[in-house]
């Protein structure tokens, strides 16, 4: 999952956004959020559907599988 810490906060800062910002706009506590970003914990694939939809793009780019 170490791609997808990464391309998370790539995303993130290509919007010019904060955790909390993203945190708000997803509705995905800022904890999580900087646990994912962190690579403390893995996303599930429910989270990674909000996230891909939220930042335009597929699932498969945000893990590194896809550029």
């Amino acid at each position: 999952m170490r791609k997808f810490c990464e391309k998370l906060k790539e995303q993130r800062m290509k919007k010019g956004l904060t955790l909390l910002e993203l945190s708000k706009e997803i509705g995905i506590s800022i904890a999580t959020l900087s646990r994912w970003e962190n690579g403390i914990n893995d996303i599930t694939s429910d989270n990674l559907i909000i996230v891909a939809k939220y930042f335009k793009v597929s699932a498969d780019e945000l893990l590194g599988i896809k550029d």
